[in-house]
């Protein structure tokens, strides 16, 4: 039971197993729960990520026995949270804001530019999740940039 909970939350209520691009569906399934969750900003959207870090490491902790690998494609529950933490850092509910921030994390998830590609080489369940956190903010301090000098 353990293995198939750690697989239905790793991969965010199998979203992971869709085809074609597992991580932009994980992010798309994040910015529909942020959307649901109705775009909170405050301490609610911060409580829920961390509700978010802990199932996340919870159940990447156990990738490699459950998939067969340390990264695996339908882990997105990381893309989840790096998506909500690039909302949270950009402050902003605009549609444009959270758009900006969509594209940016997933290019940033995706190029893994400095930080970010040291990060994922950290192992376990901390690298799975630490790249996309780094992504997220990078995402989220970019747009908030754009929003302080637009």
């Amino acid at each position: 039971m353990s293995k198939k909970l750690k697989s239905f939350v790793a991969s965010f209520a199998c979203v992971g197993f869709l085809p074609g691009a597992p991580g932009t569906w994980g992010s798309v399934a994040a910015y529909l729960a942020f959307e649901a969750a109705g775009r909170p900003l405050g301490l609610g959207g911060w409580a829920a990520l961390g509700g978010i870090l802990l199932v996340g490491c919870w159940s990447a902790s156990g990738a490699k026995e459950v998939f067969g690998s340390h990264d695996p494609a339908a882990v997105v529950i990381d893309e989840v949270a790096g998506m909500w933490l690039a909302f949270l850092v950009a402050g902003s509910q605009a549609l444009w804001a959270l758009g900006a921030a969509f594209v940016l994390f997933r290019i940033f998830d995706i190029a893994k530019p400095f930080p970010v590609c040291r990060l994922e080489k950290i192992g376990g369940w901390a690298g799975i999740m630490a790249d996309d956190l780094m992504a997220g903010a990078l995402a989220g301090a970019l747009v908030r940039l754009l929003i302080h000098i637009s």
